[in-house]
């Protein structure tokens, strides 16, 4: 691995001249799963206002003089110190926010870029994220299989895979919740999704869940609940 001595981060805002690639996703289903993660957070007041969610939206630093982005299927900032206006093509941290407190990539079902080390520019994911942001976790969930790897980045500066609970379930300490993979149907898609659960062990609930919930207590009360 590059040593760190061997090259300069800095973090300047990406030019407004600056061509974004448009990649489409691998899985039809990426787009679906990174909206489930979202929604839960929203609806069950776990997203400050000042925090920044981004679903393959460029997170920018620049090494040796050279701008690097990344646009991971999925990432939790929770601070962003300017107006979203300024955010809206891309994110740099330090200079317009905090680091993210985790980054998801979905499985790629052909390269497998999401454990590359490579260090040479363009940088790999896996080496951007650990050795360039410095994100405290780092996910990989392939959706064919339904595996969940989670990594912490540990005081000697690399990820370590964790182990999960007995739930199957991994603590990420910066968001005070669980993460883990969950089997069920939504928006006609049956199949594993990952899902986050609080302190207590308890599901954040998507909001059709719980209109499903509130509709079987009206019942359950004799109360017709209204279409």
């Amino acid at each position: 691995m590059l040593a760190r001595a061997s090259y300069e981060i800095t973090w300047e805002k990406l030019p407004a001249d600056y061509v974004l690639p448009d990649e489409p996703v691998d899985n039809l289903y990426q787009p679906a799963l990174a909206a489930a993660l979202t929604e839960s957070l929203e609806i069950n007041n776990r997203l400050p206002e000042t925090a920044l969610i981004t679903t393959n939206y460029g997170i920018c630093a620049t090494v040796n003089q050279k701008m690097v982005i990344k646009a991971p299927d999925w990432s939790y900032i929770p601070q962003i110190y300017v107006s979203r206006s300024e955010v809206e093509r891309s994110y740099t941290p330090q200079l317009q926010g905090a680091m993210p407190s985790i980054v998801i990539e979905f499985l790629s079902d052909t390269e497998g870029g999401e454990y590359s080390i490579k260090p040479t520019y363009p940088p790999g994911k896996w080496f951007f994220y650990e050795q360039i942001l410095k994100v405290p976790h780092y996910a990989i969930f392939s959706l064919e299989t339904a595996d969940l790897e989670v990594y912490q980045l540990e005081s000697s500066g690399q990820y370590r895979l964790c182990p999960p609970d007995q739930q199957g379930r991994y603590w990420i300490a910066q968001m005070n919740l669980f993460l883990g993979t969950w089997e069920g149907s939504r928006q006609n898609r049956t199949g594993y999704w990952l899902r986050w659960w609080d302190e207590q062990g308890n599901l954040l609930l998507w909001g059709s869940e719980r209109s499903e919930r509130l509709a079987a207590q009206l019942k359950a009360a004799g109360i017709e609940p209204e279409i």
